[in-house]
């Protein structure tokens, strides 16, 4: 009986950190930045942890590799590689297209970094490209949720009445008022269609 040996193997041990330096961190920031989308904010924390991690190892002091990650950080946003805004509009398209209400795209925008002012921009232009439909940033996304989750008037039709309120609570989870779900479940809410 053979057995797959790969498995039975332990892991690895993680690699050490390297010592901080202006040309790691560069590195480390510009490997970040092909692979993944970033704030400054996002990029910073990223880049704190590699500083942080390395200060333990080599009991340096952290605040050194502060202050490379800021003069970094300052360097990209100048050379616009790195710019909250145009990532504001970015993940918020994505977000409104995943069906995330706008009150869960700015609490998503927020722990990420952005400024208010950064992801109010961000929401007005979503509102003002929906305009030109006649369609409410709400709705549009309430109406990508219930398509996502096969919700609604996306089940079964012998399904749909028997799991409305499931729907209704669904929708009011992921933060859509009442008159949004109802209008895009259809129906009055009481139970007929």
């Amino acid at each position: 009986m053979s057995r797959n040996l790969r498995y039975a193997e332990p892991m690895s041990k993680p690699r050490p950190p390297k010592r901080i330096s202006k040309t790691s961190l560069e590195n480390a920031a510009l490997f970040y930045l092909e692979r993944f989308s970033a704030s400054a904010e996002g990029l910073r924390r990223v880049l704190m942890r590699r500083v942080e991690r390395a200060a333990r190892v080599f009991g340096d002091d952290p605040a050194d590799g502060a202050v490379l990650v800021d003069d970094l950080v300052r360097r990209y946003q100048a050379s616009g590689l790195l710019d909250d805004q145009r990532y504001a509009e970015g993940k918020s398209r994505s977000l409104l297209r995943r069906g995330c209400s706008p009150r869960a795209i700015r609490q998503d925008l927020a722990r990420r970094g952005l400024e208010a002012s950064v992801i109010d921009e961000a929401l007005q232009g979503l509102a003002a490209d929906l305009a030109e439909d006649a369609v409410t940033l709400d709705r549009a996304a309430a109406e990508a949720f219930v398509r996502r989750r096969r919700l609604g008037p996306h089940r079964p039709p012998d399904l749909r009445a028997q799991n409305r309120d499931r729907d209704m609570a669904a929708l009011g989870r992921a933060g859509f008022s009442w008159e949004i779900a109802r209008a895009v479940l259809g129906g009055t809410g009481d139970g007929d269609e």
